[in-house]
């Protein structure tokens, strides 16, 4: 079964939607396809796959006791013809049976792939990020915003007026950068409700500053 979603063909896939129901408890899970299946997410953060028509969930401690007592089997897909082994594993007809310890898996899967990604994020340098240059490193080092994790939470706004009070000559390039190193995109390539956004607030400061420095 095909369905319409935003001018854009998308096929109905049943394990798909069995998990979403099933695991609803751990939040919003969206799905996406990948490695010619699906990867279940919460927040971006993925912690299940679907190949196949079987639900894999991602390695945890929890997940590897289970693993010991009923031998799961693991994901395998083929890269270039080399099968790749991942960390998931399949959910058995037994577990699939069980609806509370499949819940209770998943959200053990969910927690390690969140603390996985947590990690991740500690040890990612500013000028890792998309558009983030060493230069703007250290200006934003400068102002105080010295990890990605810091700089998320300022956001792309307030980085982009904490730079402009030190350097005048910062500009809307700057501030399209910044969003888009938070947000995971190429400047290029940010939506374009969000560059318009964006340049309605930046003229807004430009304005804005403008009016405080006149004359009296």
């Amino acid at each position: 079964m095909e369905s319409i979603e935003g001018g854009v063909m998308k096929r109905y896939n049943p394990v798909v939607e069995q998990s979403k129901s099933q695991l609803a408890a751990l939040g919003k899970i969206e799905s996406r396809t990948q490695f010619g299946g699906y990867a279940l997410t919460v927040e971006k953060i993925i912690f299940a796959y679907i190949n196949e028509d079987a639900l894999y969930l991602r390695a945890s401690e929890a997940l590897h006791v289970y693993n010991a007592q009923r031998s799961l089997e693991p994901l395998v897909y083929r890269k270039r013809g080399v099968p790749v082994t991942l960390s998931y594993f399949k959910v058995d007809t037994q577990l699939w049976q069980n609806p509370e310890q499949l819940l209770q898996l998943s959200a053990c899967s969910l927690r390690a792939a969140q603390d996985e990604a947590a990690t991740r994020l500690v040890s990612l340098r500013l000028k890792d990020l998309p558009n983030l240059s060493l230069r703007l490193e250290l200006m934003l080092h400068k102002v105080g915003i010295s990890s990605v994790q810091l700089l998320c939470e300022t956001g792309s706004r307030q980085s982009w007026l904490k730079l402009r009070a030190v350097n005048k000559h910062i500009g809307l390039k700057t501030l399209l950068a910044l969003e888009g190193a938070i947000s995971g995109h190429h400047e290029a390539a940010l939506p374009s409700a969000i560059r318009q956004e964006l340049y309605t607030w930046y003229l807004k400061m430009l304005r804005q500053h403008a009016a405080e420095h006149q004359p009296l």
